[in-house]
């Protein structure tokens, strides 16, 4: 029996020639990501266990962007016992604040992830470097402990679902769209801890960014994590970070590979979607009820890219939010914010009204820089959607794309973006 991409990985990481779903096995990391809030717990479980070690050091990437800069001063002591740890430690790769941003959107733009590799970190959005065709998945802290000390954690060998998606979206749609609808077809525990596998047509011409909004979210569908197969689209962006094919592996499933589940999508038949409170898989159609919002947000480690600015910039140019909406935007990086700004995007959203933000995590999980307070309607382009997961538990939250997010915050409603978008949309296209 033939193997997946994700089995594949594992056997190679477990020093088994094959692997099969549901199999234990302690599988070696080549890569472990931290930031400043799940990291010192970890720390201090092998402090107290006399097991202040760290594995490779240079196999390590440290980035601080939960709630930084720091907004109080626990907070503060946070980031200090990660930097702390860092400098004792010697960790190689360290993007202190200022100099990073995000952590995953951060991660992979380095260069240093690469195809074939695996990723651990205390983060569940983690799987978003699956884009690059590599096992990337968020653990607790005990086993981020476990991955610092010794390199290795035990996994149980998903099962995998392949997720086919044909054909070429219509203007307006965006990838945030076509997993808002996968989510919305499979469920909130859809893909319980299994694999999410993107194939077709539509990925095949999909950008980097896309594939990594896709494989964002398959948490969000309570996937273990999502793959995307290394094609010549990978291998391009890899070699612009000045990494060639003879550094890393790909893996391909195999022909007679076993899938647990397949799901099929049709690129032209999905419509720009929202998913309404308080679960990501609660996807509607923008517009189709008059919804008013009080708060706007851009950003994230789904959508705060490059791409997703200029979706919010085309709809903004010579525009003004509404009178009533907050708007907010945040640049996923700090390489981000200043491209955005040679763009002239920064400008775009400050005269329509918007906040222009740092990069942090800070707004998306309701720790600072945009709580919400009781009653407030957002409308985000973030990836969760929960009761209280940006603010006050009365507060309501729709998760949609960068335009429609654009779209609402001009209107002061949930709106269609498709009215701003007949000019096209170039987000399908990889460069």
């Amino acid at each position: 029996m033939g193997m997946t991409i994700a089995e594949k990985m594992l056997a190679a990481h477990s020093g088994h020639d094959t692997v099969v779903p549901g199999q234990l096995i302690e599988c070696a990391t080549d890569w472990v990501l931290c930031h400043e809030i799940t990291t010192p717990a970890a720390l201090r479980m092998l402090e107290e266990r006399g097991m202040d070690r760290v594995f490779d050091p240079q196999k390590i990437v440290a980035v601080p962007d939960h709630s930084v800069p720091a907004m109080n001063i626990k907070a503060a002591k946070m980031y200090q016992k990660l930097k702390s740890w860092v400098q004792e430690k010697g960790i190689e790769h360290f993007y202190d604040v200022g100099r990073g941003g995000i952590a995953h959107v951060v991660l992979e733009n380095t260069g240093l992830m690469k195809p074939g590799q695996t990723l651990v970190s205390g983060d569940s959005h983690t799987c978003n470097a699956g884009a690059l065709g590599a096992f990337a998945t968020g653990v607790g802290s005990t086993d981020l402990a476990g991955a610092i000390y010794a390199g290795k954690v035990w996994f149980k060998v998903p099962e995998t679902m392949l997720i086919r998606v044909t054909g070429q979206t219509n203007p307006g749609v965006t990838p945030k769209d076509i997993v808002l609808e996968v989510i919305k077809r499979i469920g909130a525990d859809g893909a319980n801890y299994m694999v999410m596998e993107w194939v077709g047509d539509y990925i095949d011409n999909l950008d980097m960014e896309g594939r990594f909004t896709l494989t964002n979210m398959a948490i969000e569908a309570g996937g273990k994590t999502g793959i995307v197969a290394v094609d010549d689209i990978t291998r391009a962006y890899m070699q612009q970070r000045g990494v060639s094919p003879e550094q890393y592996t790909e893996y391909q499933s195999d022909p007679d590979a076993k899938y647990k589940v397949v799901v099929e999508i049709d690129a032209a038949q999905v419509e720009p979607t929202v998913a309404y409170p308080h679960i990501p898989s609660n996807g509607r159609v923008a517009g189709s009820d008059r919804i008013a919002v009080t708060h706007a947000y851009v950003g994230s480690c789904t959508n705060g890219r490059i791409s997703d600015l200029r979706d919010v910039a085309r709809i903004l140019r010579g525009r003004k939010i509404a009178e009533n909406v907050q708007m907010i935007v945040v640049p996923a990086t700090q390489a981000i914010w200043k491209q955005a700004a040679q763009e002239g995007l920064l400008e775009i959203f400050v005269d329509a009204g918007a906040s222009v933000s740092y990069p942090s995590c800070g707004a998306c999980l309701g720790m600072h820089s945009g709580v919400l307070g009781p009653d407030d309607v957002c409308i985000s382009s973030s990836n969760r959607n929960f009761v209280g997961r940006m603010g006050d538990p009365s507060a309501q939250i729709y998760l949609a794309s960068p335009a429609t997010v654009a779209a609402s915050a001009v209107e002061g409603y949930i709106a269609d973006p498709r009215r701003y978008d007949a000019e096209g949309n170039d987000r399908n296209a990889a460069d």
